[in-house]
């Protein structure tokens, strides 16, 4: 009965991490008419989000629209959907830096987007579809960091919570100006800044609307570090060498890592540890850990 019983804990907590990546929070039984909301974001072309896959394990993700500060059009919302499907499916991937072209990282929403889709089941609506996506991509089994270079505004400031990491260059800025739009975060941004600052810091940054340059921001704990140049070429280096510390070893323990604090901060305490004992069955006696044992072995004689 307790092996019939552990099994049943066992294959809930893979039912309810292991689908997290690939998944969302809404469905239609939440209202959630995906497709639907695909139609309405599609009227919206401007700019594009593009992802640059390399050899390292290190993924670029580049939000692109320079004419509107990087503002999310809806076309761009639709690809950077189709660019976490594209990583979810990266099993050589470790690691993953989010830029924004031109030395600026976002403004948040395009506003044609935004006066459009102006009634409340539409805000609803893209809300769904935007927490989903945001997620989506939390719950990839990279290592990430948001490279904030210029603005990260609204909408911007929320995608910086959905990675794992944050670094800004000098003179950047991180704002949350949500009230002054009559409006609060609708990407997941205040859930996720809570769980970066904790509720009173979060509660003063959003009511505040407060301009976060990089000494505030590092101050806060809202990012991790501060980098040496504001050079859009150099800051992209400098950030690679940052996560590069993170990221060392075979994409089979990284990405191994990365689902284990995943289910620690999503799941309970029993669920946790019982995907935790199960992503050990995946690499123990597998070849990087063969590797290291004999490679201690060695060093020991």
């Amino acid at each position: 009965m307790a092996a019939g019983l552990l099994k049943t804990s066992s294959l809930s907590a893979r039912t309810k991490l292991l689908p997290q990546m690939g998944l969302s929070p809404y469905n239609t039984s939440h209202g959630f008419f995906e497709e639907e909301v695909k139609k309405k974001l599609q009227q919206f072309t401007d700019g594009s989000v593009d992802l640059q896959k390399e050899d390292s394990g290190i993924g670029i993700l580049t939000l692109n629209n320079p004419r509107k500060m990087n503002a999310f059009s809806g076309v761009m919302m639709l690809q950077l959907l189709e660019k976490v499907v594209e990583l979810e499916n990266w099993t050589e991937g470790k690691g993953l830096i989010v830029r924004g072209a031109n030395n600026t990282f976002s403004s948040g929403s395009d506003l044609n987007a935004v006066k459009a889709l102006g009634t409340p089941e539409d805000g609803v609506a893209l809300c769904m579809f935007m927490q989903n996506t945001l997620t989506r991509f939390m719950r990839l089994p990279l290592i990430s960091v948001a490279l904030v270079q210029g603005w990260a505004v609204g909408g911007g400031a929320e995608v910086t919570t959905a990675c794992d990491f944050r670094l800004m260059t000098p003179g950047s800025e991180i704002r949350f100006i949500h009230k002054e739009m009559g409006l609060i975060p609708s990407w997941g941004g205040t859930t996720r800044l809570i769980e970066i600052i904790g509720s009173r810091q979060a509660l003063k940054v959003l009511t505040g609307a407060f301009k976060l340059d990089s000494e505030k921001a590092l101050n806060i704990g809202l990012v991790d570090e501060v980098l040496q140049s504001s050079d859009e070429t150099q800051s992209l280096k400098e950030a690679r060498e940052w996560l590069q510390q993170f990221i060392k070893g075979p994409p089979e323990i990284i990405r191994a890592l990365k689902k284990s604090v995943s289910s620690g901060r999503e799941l309970r305490l029993e669920e946790a540890l019982l995907t935790e004992r199960d992503l050990v069955g995946t690499v123990w006696g597998g070849p990087a850990n063969l590797e290291a044992i004999a490679r201690k072995g060695k060093s020991s004689k």
